[in-house]
């Protein structure tokens, strides 16, 4: 089983950052299993490049706390320093390119990588959905009608086997990979552009029984 996030927005268009996808590795996967880097690598995803101060705004935190947290990233690639932007005392931070996938049943051989795993993608799961409790709470409003309606929440209820959910989840990274391709690296420059995250779940029910072969 794996899980990715991917930064489909949130990227450093003058620099035009080349991609680089990656499985996140056991000692990297515990420097980032603390939930305020997670949440911030999710900020600067979303958002995109932000100063330590700003991030500390953002999130409630003091800015030396956010600091540390984006050197300890920086360390194991999450994030990058933009360079030639800010100061040495408000330096510019963004998002390493390229989408990043746990491999749960590779790092959860060892307790330290299943405590690690689950740190990680429960607040994932948390950061999820706080941002979709608040558009179903408040997009009405605080958003223009063409967003609204522009705007999907989707559910489907299917019976699946093993074979045909795996199928399933490769279909949609491929159709995702190929559609965000050419909007991975647009900006706040572009008129009428705004942060917009794309959630899409697919897994078996925990209570469901599988049918006898």
């Amino acid at each position: 089983m794996s899980n990715s996030a991917d930064p489909a927005g949130g990227e450093d268009n003058t620099s035009q950052p080349e991609r680089a996808d990656r499985s996140i590795d056991l000692e990297s996967l515990k420097a980032l299993a603390h939930p305020l880097r997670v949440q911030i690598l999710d900020i600067l995803s979303q958002y995109g490049p932000a100063t330590a101060s700003g991030l500390a705004v953002r999130m409630g935190e003091s800015s030396g706390a956010t600091s540390y947290h984006l050197r300890q990233l920086e360390r194991h690639g999450f994030v990058r320093e933009i360079e030639g932007k800010g100061t040495a005392r408000e330096r510019w931070w963004r998002r390493s390119p390229g989408s990043l996938k746990l491999e749960i049943t590779e790092l959860s051989q060892t307790q330290t990588g299943r405590i690690a795993a689950a740190t990680v993608q429960r607040q994932w799961n948390t950061n999820r959905e706080i941002l979709l409790r608040q558009f179903a709470e408040h997009s009405l409003d605080v958003l223009p009608e063409h967003w609204i309606t522009a705007s999907q929440i989707s559910t489907a209820n299917v019976r699946l086997t093993a074979d045909q959910l795996k199928e399933l989840g490769e279909e949609w990274m491929r159709f995702t990979d190929r559609y965000l391709e050419t909007l991975r690296n647009q900006d706040e420059s572009v008129p009428g552009s705004r942060p917009v995250q794309i959630q899409f779940n697919a897994f078996p029910l925990i209570d469901g029984e599988e049918t006898p072969e």
